[in-house]
Protein backbone atom coordinates (compact mmCIF):
# COMPACT_ATOMS: atom_id res chain seq x y z
CA UNK A 1 0.00 0.00 0.00
CA UNK A 2 2.19 2.89 -1.24
CA UNK A 3 2.15 6.24 0.48
CA UNK A 4 0.34 8.91 -1.50
CA UNK A 5 2.24 12.18 -1.48
CA UNK A 6 0.24 15.38 -1.87
CA UNK A 7 0.96 18.39 -4.05
CA UNK A 8 2.40 20.76 -1.48
CA UNK A 9 5.41 22.30 -3.25
CA UNK A 10 7.36 23.16 -0.13
CA UNK A 11 8.53 19.56 0.21
CA UNK A 12 10.13 17.13 -2.21
CA UNK A 13 9.46 13.48 -2.96
CA UNK A 14 12.52 11.48 -4.03
CA UNK A 15 12.32 7.93 -5.36
CA UNK A 16 13.97 4.91 -3.71
CA UNK A 17 16.19 6.56 -1.13
CA UNK A 18 16.04 8.27 2.24
CA UNK A 19 17.90 11.37 3.29
CA UNK A 20 20.09 11.12 6.36
CA UNK A 21 21.78 13.98 8.17
CA UNK A 22 25.54 13.80 7.88
CA UNK A 23 27.34 13.17 11.14
CA UNK A 24 29.72 15.91 12.26
CA UNK A 25 32.82 15.54 14.41
CA UNK A 26 31.89 15.15 18.07
CA UNK A 27 33.63 18.22 19.43
CA UNK A 28 31.28 20.06 21.72
CA UNK A 29 28.07 20.41 19.73
CA UNK A 30 28.12 18.34 16.56
CA UNK A 31 26.41 20.58 14.04
CA UNK A 32 24.24 18.57 11.67
CA UNK A 33 25.49 19.02 8.13
CA UNK A 34 23.70 19.03 4.78
CA UNK A 35 21.58 16.02 3.86
CA UNK A 36 23.34 13.11 2.20
CA UNK A 37 21.81 10.16 0.37
CA UNK A 38 21.70 6.88 2.21
CA UNK A 39 19.97 3.82 0.69
CA UNK A 40 17.24 2.20 2.72
CA UNK A 41 18.05 -1.23 4.08
CA UNK A 42 15.43 -3.65 2.74
CA UNK A 43 12.94 -4.94 5.29
CA UNK A 44 9.88 -7.13 4.93
CA UNK A 45 6.56 -5.48 4.18
CA UNK A 46 4.14 -5.46 7.09
CA UNK A 47 0.42 -6.14 7.17
CA UNK A 48 -1.54 -3.73 4.93
CA UNK A 49 -2.88 -1.28 7.52
CA UNK A 50 0.34 -1.65 9.50
CA UNK A 51 2.22 0.34 6.85
CA UNK A 52 1.37 4.00 6.84
CA UNK A 53 0.57 4.18 3.28
CA UNK A 54 0.12 6.49 4.38
CA UNK A 55 3.50 40.76 22.58
CA UNK A 56 4.18 38.90 25.89
CA UNK A 57 6.39 40.33 28.65
CA UNK A 58 8.98 38.08 30.32
CA UNK A 59 9.48 38.16 34.05
CA UNK A 60 10.95 35.80 36.61
CA UNK A 61 11.01 35.34 40.34
CA UNK A 62 13.97 37.13 41.96
CA UNK A 63 17.23 35.19 41.66
CA UNK A 64 15.60 32.59 39.38
CA UNK A 65 18.13 31.61 36.72
CA UNK A 66 17.34 28.01 35.82
CA UNK A 67 14.24 26.45 37.33
CA UNK A 68 14.01 22.63 37.43
CA UNK A 69 10.54 21.15 37.53
CA UNK A 70 9.68 17.54 38.24
CA UNK A 71 7.31 16.32 35.54
CA UNK A 72 5.69 13.04 34.63
CA UNK A 73 5.82 11.21 31.35
CA UNK A 74 2.91 8.92 30.64
CA UNK A 75 0.76 8.08 27.66
CA UNK A 76 3.43 9.56 25.39
CA UNK A 77 3.16 13.11 26.76
CA UNK A 78 5.14 15.28 29.20
CA UNK A 79 3.03 16.82 31.97
CA UNK A 80 4.20 19.64 34.26
CA UNK A 81 2.70 21.67 37.10
CA UNK A 82 1.91 25.21 35.95
CA UNK A 83 -0.52 28.08 36.37
CA UNK A 84 -2.37 29.72 33.49
CA UNK A 85 -4.72 32.69 34.00
CA UNK A 86 -4.64 31.95 37.72
CA UNK A 87 -5.64 28.30 37.22
CA UNK A 88 -3.06 25.99 38.80
CA UNK A 89 -2.90 22.35 37.77
CA UNK A 90 -1.21 19.76 35.58
CA UNK A 91 -0.52 20.90 32.02
CA UNK A 92 0.72 19.01 28.97
CA UNK A 93 4.04 20.50 27.83
CA UNK A 94 3.97 20.33 24.03
CA UNK A 95 6.59 22.00 21.89
CA UNK A 96 4.53 21.25 18.76
CA UNK A 97 1.38 23.04 19.98
CA UNK A 98 1.70 26.59 18.72
CA UNK A 99 -0.57 28.34 21.23
CA UNK A 100 -1.05 27.80 24.96
CA UNK A 101 -4.48 26.47 25.93
CA UNK A 102 -6.68 26.42 29.02
CA UNK A 103 -9.29 23.68 29.24
CA UNK A 104 -12.94 24.68 28.84
CA UNK A 105 -13.94 23.19 32.19
CA UNK A 106 -11.13 24.99 34.01
CA UNK A 107 -11.87 28.28 32.27
CA UNK A 108 -15.56 28.12 33.14
CA UNK A 109 -14.74 27.20 36.73
CA UNK A 110 -12.51 30.27 36.96
CA UNK A 111 -15.30 32.51 35.65
CA UNK A 112 -13.99 33.09 32.12
CA UNK A 113 -16.69 33.35 29.46
CA UNK A 114 -14.47 34.30 26.50
CA UNK A 115 -12.51 31.79 24.44
CA UNK A 116 -9.58 34.15 23.76
CA UNK A 117 -7.89 35.31 26.96
CA UNK A 118 -4.76 37.23 27.85
CA UNK A 119 -2.93 37.07 31.15
CA UNK A 120 -0.20 35.45 33.20
CA UNK A 121 1.46 32.06 32.76
CA UNK A 122 3.71 30.58 35.46
CA UNK A 123 5.83 27.51 34.92
CA UNK A 124 8.92 26.27 36.73
CA UNK A 125 9.46 29.48 38.68
CA UNK A 126 9.26 31.58 35.52
CA UNK A 127 6.50 33.98 34.60
CA UNK A 128 5.10 35.47 31.41
CA UNK A 129 2.66 38.36 31.47
CA UNK A 130 0.24 39.51 28.81
CA UNK A 131 0.24 36.04 27.27
CA UNK A 132 -2.56 35.09 24.84
CA UNK A 133 -4.36 31.93 25.97
CA UNK A 134 -6.96 30.00 23.97
CA UNK A 135 -9.81 28.19 25.70
CA UNK A 136 -10.16 24.73 24.17
CA UNK A 137 -11.82 21.38 24.75
CA UNK A 138 -9.22 18.88 25.94
CA UNK A 139 -11.28 15.76 26.62
CA UNK A 140 -10.13 13.90 23.50
CA UNK A 141 -6.49 14.78 24.06
CA UNK A 142 -6.26 14.05 27.78
CA UNK A 143 -8.99 11.49 28.45
CA UNK A 144 -6.52 8.60 28.63
CA UNK A 145 -4.32 10.29 31.24
CA UNK A 146 -4.77 9.25 34.90
CA UNK A 147 -5.28 12.76 36.32
CA UNK A 148 -7.24 15.80 35.11
CA UNK A 149 -5.30 18.07 32.76
CA UNK A 150 -5.87 21.82 33.05
CA UNK A 151 -4.43 22.83 29.69
CA UNK A 152 -1.44 22.81 27.34
CA UNK A 153 1.74 24.88 27.61
CA UNK A 154 2.64 25.63 24.00
CA UNK A 155 5.53 26.98 21.99
CA UNK A 156 4.36 30.59 22.35
CA UNK A 157 5.27 30.45 26.05
CA UNK A 158 8.32 28.19 25.75
CA UNK A 159 10.05 30.24 23.03
CA UNK A 160 11.07 32.83 25.62
CA UNK A 161 13.33 30.28 27.35
CA UNK A 162 15.95 27.61 26.93
CA UNK A 163 13.97 24.44 27.72
CA UNK A 164 15.68 21.21 28.80
CA UNK A 165 13.60 18.03 28.76
CA UNK A 166 14.57 14.65 30.16
CA UNK A 167 12.08 11.79 30.03
CA UNK A 168 13.43 9.30 32.62
CA UNK A 169 13.42 10.51 35.29
CA UNK A 170 11.11 13.20 33.96
CA UNK A 171 12.61 16.65 34.45
CA UNK A 172 12.05 20.01 32.76
CA UNK A 173 14.41 22.95 33.25
CA UNK A 174 13.55 26.45 32.06
CA UNK A 175 16.36 29.00 31.79
CA UNK A 176 16.41 32.60 30.74
CA UNK A 177 18.53 33.41 27.66
CA UNK A 178 22.24 33.20 28.48
CA UNK A 179 21.67 31.50 31.85
CA UNK A 180 21.19 27.84 30.92
CA UNK A 181 23.39 25.31 32.74
CA UNK A 182 26.00 23.30 30.79
CA UNK A 183 24.39 20.61 28.64
CA UNK A 184 27.36 18.48 27.65
CA UNK A 185 28.21 16.87 24.34
CA UNK A 186 25.29 16.87 21.94
CA UNK A 187 24.19 16.93 18.34
CA UNK A 188 22.80 20.32 17.31
CA UNK A 189 20.03 20.78 14.76
CA UNK A 190 18.85 24.15 13.44
CA UNK A 191 15.53 24.98 15.11
CA UNK A 192 13.46 27.24 12.88
CA UNK A 193 9.85 28.41 12.83
CA UNK A 194 7.31 27.15 10.33
CA UNK A 195 4.43 29.50 10.94
CA UNK A 196 4.05 29.55 14.73
CA UNK A 197 5.55 26.09 15.22
CA UNK A 198 9.22 25.24 15.93
CA UNK A 199 10.58 22.71 13.43
CA UNK A 200 13.70 20.76 12.50
CA UNK A 201 14.68 19.05 9.25
CA UNK A 202 13.83 15.37 8.87
CA UNK A 203 12.84 12.90 6.16
CA UNK A 204 10.42 9.99 5.91
CA UNK A 205 10.00 7.15 3.43
CA UNK A 206 7.36 4.57 2.60
CA UNK A 207 10.00 2.37 0.96
CA UNK A 208 9.43 3.68 -2.57
CA UNK A 209 9.39 7.42 -2.12
CA UNK A 210 10.95 9.87 0.29
CA UNK A 211 9.83 13.23 1.57
CA UNK A 212 12.00 15.74 3.40
CA UNK A 213 10.83 18.89 5.12
CA UNK A 214 10.27 20.69 8.43
CA UNK A 215 8.93 18.50 11.24
CA UNK A 216 7.81 19.72 14.67
CA UNK A 217 9.46 17.90 17.60
CA UNK A 218 6.47 17.17 19.84
CA UNK A 219 6.97 16.58 23.56
CA UNK A 220 3.20 16.10 23.69
CA UNK A 221 3.02 13.73 20.71
CA UNK A 222 2.32 10.10 21.57
CA UNK A 223 3.02 8.69 18.07
CA UNK A 224 6.56 8.38 16.67
CA UNK A 225 5.66 10.24 13.47
CA UNK A 226 2.59 12.02 12.15
CA UNK A 227 2.38 13.40 8.61
CA UNK A 228 0.27 16.25 7.28
CA UNK A 229 -2.66 14.82 5.36
CA UNK A 230 -1.94 16.88 2.25
CA UNK A 231 1.36 15.01 1.97
CA UNK A 232 0.39 11.45 2.87
CA UNK A 233 -2.62 9.16 3.11
CA UNK A 234 -3.60 5.63 4.07
CA UNK A 235 -6.07 4.66 1.34
CA UNK A 236 -6.57 1.15 2.72
CA UNK A 237 -7.76 2.30 6.14
CA UNK A 238 -11.39 1.33 6.79
CA UNK A 239 -11.88 4.26 9.21
CA UNK A 240 -9.62 7.12 8.04
CA UNK A 241 -10.60 9.33 10.98
CA UNK A 242 -8.87 6.87 13.31
CA UNK A 243 -5.50 7.77 11.73
CA UNK A 244 -5.60 11.21 13.34
CA UNK A 245 -4.65 12.20 16.92
CA UNK A 246 -6.65 10.30 19.55
CA UNK A 247 -7.68 7.70 16.95
CA UNK A 248 -7.18 3.98 17.57
CA UNK A 249 -5.63 3.02 14.21
CA UNK A 250 -1.99 1.95 14.46
CA UNK A 251 -0.44 2.29 10.99
CA UNK A 252 3.30 2.00 10.44
CA UNK A 253 5.79 4.12 8.54
CA UNK A 254 8.70 2.45 6.77
CA UNK A 255 11.47 4.85 7.86
CA UNK A 256 12.42 8.14 9.49
CA UNK A 257 15.75 9.94 9.17
CA UNK A 258 16.24 12.36 12.08
CA UNK A 259 19.37 13.79 13.71
CA UNK A 260 21.65 11.43 11.79
CA UNK A 261 19.77 8.29 12.86
CA UNK A 262 17.63 6.02 10.69
CA UNK A 263 14.60 4.43 12.38
CA UNK A 264 12.37 1.86 10.68
CA UNK A 265 8.90 0.41 11.10
CA UNK A 266 7.57 3.26 13.23
CA UNK A 267 4.09 3.78 14.71
CA UNK A 268 2.65 6.65 12.72
CA UNK A 269 -0.47 8.63 11.88
CA UNK A 270 -1.82 11.72 10.17
CA UNK A 271 -2.40 15.37 11.10
CA UNK A 272 -4.73 17.91 9.58
CA UNK A 273 -2.58 20.00 7.22
CA UNK A 274 -2.02 23.65 8.09
CA UNK A 275 -1.59 26.25 5.39
CA UNK A 276 2.16 26.80 5.29
CA UNK A 277 2.57 24.47 8.26
CA UNK A 278 5.01 21.66 9.06
CA UNK A 279 5.26 18.43 7.09
CA UNK A 280 4.47 16.58 10.30
CA UNK A 281 5.51 15.87 13.87
CA UNK A 282 8.15 13.71 15.52
CA UNK A 283 6.80 12.43 18.82
CA UNK A 284 8.06 11.06 22.09
CA UNK A 285 8.68 7.45 20.99
CA UNK A 286 11.63 8.98 19.08
CA UNK A 287 12.44 12.00 21.25
CA UNK A 288 12.55 10.02 24.51
CA UNK A 289 15.78 8.36 23.34
CA UNK A 290 17.52 11.66 24.07
CA UNK A 291 18.00 14.44 26.55
CA UNK A 292 16.74 17.52 24.74
CA UNK A 293 17.55 21.20 24.86
CA UNK A 294 15.21 23.49 22.97
CA UNK A 295 17.47 26.53 22.72
CA UNK A 296 14.81 28.82 21.33
CA UNK A 297 16.79 32.07 21.73
CA UNK A 298 19.66 30.69 19.64
CA UNK A 299 17.57 28.65 17.21
CA UNK A 300 18.87 25.14 17.83
CA UNK A 301 17.75 21.80 19.21
CA UNK A 302 20.41 19.86 21.12
CA UNK A 303 20.12 16.09 21.45
CA UNK A 304 22.25 13.91 23.72
CA UNK A 305 21.77 10.15 24.22
CA UNK A 306 20.01 9.52 27.51
CA UNK A 307 21.72 7.03 29.71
Amino acid sequence: MPILWGRRKAHSAVHAEIWAVAEAAELGYAEAGPPVKRPLAPIARLAPVAVLALGAGLAAAPAAHAAETACWFEGGVVVVPAEVMGVAGDYVLDTATAHTQLGETQAQGAGFADTALKGEVRIGGMRLTGQPVAVAGLDMRTGALPTPIAGVIGADVLRAFVVDVRFAPCRVVLSRPGEAPPFGRATALPLTWTGDTPTVAAAVSDGGRTLSGPFAPATGGERAVRLADDLAAAPGASKPQELYPYGVARPRLRALSFAGALSENLPAGLLKAQDGGPAGEIGTPVLARYRLRFDFPNGRLLLAPDG
